[in-house]
């Protein structure tokens, strides 16, 4: 995985969150314990909790509480420093200390992207947009999480992946990859 994908990644989330407003953010999501609110605070907050595994310092989420102010601009904020992390010289080789593990940075970047590219598909889920998100990479995506996301990492909600579903047939790449991860399309 590269940091183009993890752009990409941000300006396809990025479209989603540009589309959301302020009175949708107590609509119920895919992810069953959040509401929209929730949800963008995670999206923004997970940019900070990437930029601290690459740079090896505590956990963070920035704070929280993004969704009762101007979520857009926080998300750019919080995108351009996980961006200028990933970017650092030797990031994709180099092993990184994680809460859950020992990662080459190629990995956790591509575990970035997965996350950014489905939380946007959630936040279009619960707000009504196209679910049709990025093709190309949500196919992509769905290749390496087939590959990489085990058994042992399933489970119910507060999991992190939860029970595989069955995406209808015809269903877009980011469909498919959402059904993946254990959301109901």
């Amino acid at each position: 995985m590269d940091i183009a994908s993890l752009k990409e990644a941000i300006a396809t989330t990025r479209r989603v969150l540009a589309a959301t407003s302020k009175d949708q953010l107590d609509l119920a999501t895919p992810c069953a314990s959040w509401k929209v609110s929730d949800l963008i605070d995670h999206i923004v907050g997970g940019h900070y909790f990437f930029a601290a595994g690459v740079n090896g310092t505590p956990p963070t989420d920035g704070g929280g509480g993004f969704a009762g102010g101007d979520f857009l601009s926080a998300f750019d904020e919080a995108s351009a420093v996980s961006v200028a992390a990933f970017s650092g010289e030797g990031v994709m080789e180099k092993i990184l200390t994680l809460p859950f593990g020992q990662f080459p940075g190629s990995a956790f970047i591509s575990l970035a992207t997965t996350d950014v590219l489905t939380h946007g598909w959630d936040l279009a889920r619960a707000t009504g947009q196209s679910t049709d998100l990025a093709p190309e990479l949500s196919e992509k995506m769905h290749a390496v999480a087939k590959m990489a996301i085990q058994d042992a990492f399933r489970g119910p909600e507060g999991a992190p992946f939860g029970v595989e579903q069955v995406a209808p047939a015809g269903s877009s790449n980011a469909d498919r990859l959402a059904a993946l991860l254990g959301r109901v399309v």
